[in-house]
């Protein structure tokens, strides 16, 4: 039996009833994609998770590449070489790529709602087949230049695998600390040298050639280099020669080698490499040779078209670990018999019930219920702005309310998407299954341990309550927040519900008037830290000891917000539901709990965030 349970029936929802995607579908840009090609898809990926992808979950797991550092290599198990194989023949990786490089318009809401089965089943069958994704980054930067286009072809014809590299082992997040470096040759390539270090799927045996997007310093240019990230830039580093036209390997190794696979707590399949480049003492000697993308010192901006990609994966990936983990919740808490029913626990011959009857195991299962469909709901509202980017491109223009909104959300549904899941993950799936949950008979302890690194990778939580405030609302001057905020009064305002929904609104409104007066105190924090105008330096320190605090903060709003929209939905179909009544219920009572249960913390969060001093700045080390 799989152990991947999917909400295709939800994801279908939020499409087609919440966010009415079929309104654009089968015109335009999509025109070869109506909706119920859409639906046809779906429910191909919905199969093809459930029976193939996820068959190798637990064996991949059990059995993981091993490192052979004399031949620098890793091969991947045969049971997840099936698995991977049945996704590329399926096809559907090519959806929402570029048609001129061999993709299929899609809308991104319909690419990452059937990415989340994908995601949520064997999400390392994504992360090794993301070589045509990186495919249309090349091409869309490829500035004209043929050579690089036709790269960009030959890595979707072809099917090879990619990597992104930016991470140096004494650099980590700082990337612009990186020493990699660029000496460029005659004949137009550059020679690479450096180490990169958490390089995932940089090794395997899944295709015959691998494109590495490389972050590097140039040398020996006048006008090149510089500190920090604007002296970077993107080079295109192959693990074989092949030829520029016709895409054949010519048979030369190129000299970028695999020097470590790292063991880790989970994802044990997906290799997570050592990359080193150029190094005479390793592998053949040869050296590491690339061809820069489009224009020196563009590299960082460059790879922020995979970065951004790569935090949608991650955030959806943890929330689509979280929905199969209450599904599995779910499943064991109706056959789980044990203990009679609270209000005759003093009967001992009272009958014993299962589990769902028990007040907490319904809290618990509710919650995770409410934040699964919660998190699906802002992964596919998300995707929707940048269905909106999308087509107004194909038009010819530049939506860039859409892109901003769209930016404002990127964090949320990374930081905020994985870190309540991991959370969630453990503290409420693995623990409905008591002491069952511990045991690798169950996914549970899986899914723990794989959830755990999306808080980790792409920047972590950290990282994403910096970007969040400081880029996100503070650079673009709070407008895309401001849409954002003027979008949930405009749904407060009007009679969503029909009154069923009076409280769940009212508590909506008190959070976000909370949630922006917490942004607003860090505004004012960031202003009296302007030393040139008067201020302490020292108060940055309060908005850093509040940046993850307000992504939280924010995130539980938004959340609470769509879940009521959907909810709203639900009541209009209430009545004539038929078979999908239970559904229907489902969905109210979710919104009802989430913001039941969420919105009045938001309350709390202001009141810790204006109590904030710097009495933990002043602390010694040695105190800690």
């Amino acid at each position: 039996m799989s152990h991947y349970k999917s909400n295709l029936r939800d994801i279908q929802f939020n499409l087609f009833e919440l966010f009415n995607v079929q309104e654009y579908l089968g015109t335009g840009l999509f025109e070869d994609l109506d909706a119920d090609t859409a639906r046809e898809i779906l429910n191909e990926v919905e199969r093809l998770s459930r029976e193939d992808l996820a068959a190798s979950y637990v064996d991949s797991d059990r059995n993981p590449p091993v490192f052979d550092p004399k031949t620098n290599t890793a091969p991947i198990p045969d049971a997840f070489k099936k698995s991977y194989q049945a996704w590329m023949d399926s096809g559907f990786w090519a959806l929402g790529l570029p048609e001129e490089i061999g993709g299929q318009a899609a809308p991104p809401s319909l690419v990452w709602a059937a990415g989340e089965m994908l995601l949520g089943s064997n999400a390392p069958v994504w992360m090794y087949a993301t070589g045509p994704s990186m495919g249309s980054v090349i091409f869309k930067n490829a500035n004209g230049v043929q050579r690089d286009r036709r790269i960009a072809e030959i890595m979707v014809e072809r099917q090879w695998g990619a990597t992104m590299v930016l991470t140096e082992p004494d650099a980590g997040s700082d990337v612009g600390a990186g020493k990699t470096f660029a000496t460029p040759n005659e004949d137009g390539s550059w020679n690479i040298s450096g180490v990169k270090r958490f390089i995932t799927s940089a090794e395997s045996d899944l295709q015959e050639n691998i494109m590495h997007l490389v972050l590097a310093r140039p040398k020996g240019v006048e006008g090149v280099g510089g500190p920090g990230t604007k002296g970077l830039s993107l080079f295109l580093v192959p693990k074989y020669h092949f030829d520029h036209e016709s895409g054949d390997l010519t048979g030369e190794r190129n000299g970028v080698y695999v020097t470590n696979v790292e063991h880790k707590m989970g994802l044990k399949v997906s290799n997570t490499c050592e990359l080193t480049f150029g190094d005479p003492q390793v592998g053949g000697g040869e050296p590491a040779k690339g061809w820069l993308l489009g224009e020196v010192h563009d590299g960082i901006r460059q790879m922020f078209d995979v970065i951004e990609n790569a935090r949608m994966m991650v955030g959806t990936k943890a929330i689509a670990t979280l929905s199969t983990g209450y599904l599995n919740a779910l499943e064991y808490a109706k056959s789980r018999v044990q203990g009679a029913d609270l209000t005759r626990s003093a009967d001992k011959t009272a009958p014993r019930v299962t589990i769902t009857h028990h007040p907490d195991v319904r809290r618990s299962l509710m919650t995770q219920k409410s934040f699964a469909e919660a998190m699906r709901s802002l992964v596919i509202y998300t995707a929707s702005w940048q269905d909106k980017v999308a087509l107004a491109k194909a038009s010819g223009e530049h939506d860039k309310l859409a892109e901003a909104v769209n930016d404002l959300l990127l964090p949320i549904v990374k930081g905020y998407g994985s870190e309540r899941s991991w959370v969630l993950l453990g503290t409420e799936s693995l623990q409905t299954l008591g002491g069952s949950g511990f045991l690798q008979e169950y996914p549970l302890e899986q899914y723990v341990r794989d959830a755990k690194i999306d808080t980790l990778y792409e920047g972590t939580t950290a990282i994403q309550g910096q970007d969040f405030f400081f880029r996100k609302i503070v650079k673009d001057q709070g407008r895309a927040l401001g849409h954002l905020a003027n979008e949930i009064t405009a749904f407060l305002e009007s009679e969503a519900g029909n009154g069923r929904l009076k409280n769940e609104r009212a508590l909506l409104a008190t959070a976000l008037d909370d949630a922006q007066a917490l942004v607003g105190l860090m505004i004012n924090d960031l202003m009296s830290a302007d030393a040139s105008n008067g201020g302490d330096l020292r108060n940055i320190y309060k908005v850093g000891l509040n940046t993850t605090r307000v992504l939280m903060a924010l995130g539980d709003v938004v959340c609470a917000w769509l879940l009521l929209r959907g909810a709203e939905v639900a009541l209009a179909k209430l009545d004539t539901a038929g078979a999908d009544k239970s559904f229907y219920e489902g969905k109210i009572a979710a919104a009802q709990w989430f913001a039941q249960l969420n919105l009045p913390r938001v309350s709390a969060e202001r009141k810790i965030a204006e109590s904030t001093d710097l009495a933990i700045m002043d602390l010694d080390e040695s105190a800690f």
